[in-house]
């Protein structure tokens, strides 16, 4: 978002812009109960069931005893001893996320997807000439329904802030219009904690100055915000008065991909670390490949059996083109680190500096272009 003149205030009048916020219900998980009969109606948790495993999903059924992505297995099982776990299938998920795209593509090219199951789309000049978003978001979740078995929830508003809170709104299998008449009275309601955008540190901060609410920190002026925020005190100022002027972006590139794993046995030998490392190292470039993506930084993750933590990375001045040379650099970062004096209880592998491939092909292209001119 751009950052407002101090002597000329943006206007508080809504965009009239329509996006739309398109979020799976339980996604993982309801395609796992979707495959297996035996796992509806139940408590169920895509994931390890390890002792150091970590819930990746969960069901509905699962989440009335409060068990949430990123808990702790050992803690999910405390809290709902009949959770059933099962071992995550990302291409089947990804697969279902294509179809899902699909479907968005009907309707408008202007979509910037979030992750495999959520996406904004911007509907404002539709591709089939609707002139309600509400409808053509009831028609998007018949949609995906009817080619899925899935069921998705939708949250309609004028812009982005608000499309992600209405979606949440009626879940599952439900939507929810935030008009601009709404906007700013729906924000002051809420508690911080619960925008997007404000995670827990931040929430917390914002408690101990006195902010609870939107209406909290809608009183506060965009200097004070700035003090105790930074840049993103901009961004609070005027989320606090329902304004997001953030544009749906279908170009939008991720900055980085990487994959980690957490082990039952704190691992000692740099053969067992390195034979870890291979299938992290596989899930990485299978998603490049598959997204027609490369990167030139490659960081290596190294948690402990203290639980302390290091990282190591190397730069190259190309991308990195295969998957032998990403496993070389990870093989190299991972030499540097052995011997160790504590266990290793957790490796990951992360790929930034991402760009597509093409822009890597007219890179590599560029200094031939030039000796032929």
């Amino acid at each position: 978002m751009s950052e407002p003149a101090e002597t000329s205030p943006q206007p508080e009048a809504p965009s009239p812009r329509k996006i739309i916020h398109v979020d799976m219900d339980a996604f993982y998980a309801s395609v796992e109960q979707r495959d297996n009969p035996d796992l509806r109606g139940r408590p169920v948790a895509v994931g390890g069931a390890r002792e150091r495993g970590v819930v990746a999903a969960a069901s509905y059924e699962a989440r009335t005893f409060g068990v949430r992505s990123a808990m702790a297995s050992v803690t999910a099982l405390r809290k709902c001893p009949e959770l059933v776990f099962v071992k995550p299938r990302f291409d089947v998920y990804k697969a279902v996320s294509r179809q899902i795209r699909e479907i968005f593509a009907e309707y408008t090219p202007l979509i910037e997807p979030l992750s495999l199951d959520e996406a904004y789309l911007d509907v404002t000049e539709n591709l089939k000439g609707m002139p309600s978003a509400s409808i053509i978001a009831e028609e998007i979740r018949a949609r995906i329904r009817d080619a899925t078995g899935l069921t998705a929830s939708a949250g309609i508003s004028y812009n982005k802030f608000l499309a992600k809170l209405a979606s949440d709104e009626n879940k599952p299998n439900g939507q929810f219009v935030i008009t601009p008449r709404m906007g700013a009275d729906f924000v002051a309601g809420l508690p911080v904690g619960k925008f997007h955008g404000i995670g827990p540190a931040t929430a917390a901060k914002m408690q101990g100055l006195g902010i609870a609410t939107g209406s909290d920190l809608r009183e506060r002026d965009l200097d004070f915000l700035r003090r105790h925020f930074g840049k993103s005190g901009t961004f609070y100022y005027w989320i606090s008065r329902g304004i997001d002027e953030r544009p749906v972006r279908p170009d939008r590139i991720r900055k980085s991909v990487g994959a980690e794993n957490t082990f039952g046995a704190d691992l000692h030998d740099v053969d067992a670390a390195w034979a870890e490392l291979q299938p992290i190292i596989g899930k990485i470039w299978s998603y490049c490949e598959a997204s027609g993506i490369r990167g030139r930084t490659v960081t290596l993750k190294v948690k402990f059996a203290d639980f302390r933590q290091i990282t190591r990375s190397r730069s190259t001045a190309q991308p990195v083109a295969s998957a032998a040379e990403l496993a070389g650099t990870t093989q190299d970062l991972l030499a540097g680190v052995f011997p160790v004096r504590k266990g290793i209880r957790l490796l990951g592998v992360t790929l930034s500096g991402l760009e597509s491939r093409q822009e890597t092909q007219a890179d590599e292209a560029a200094p031939q272009l030039r000796l032929l001119l």
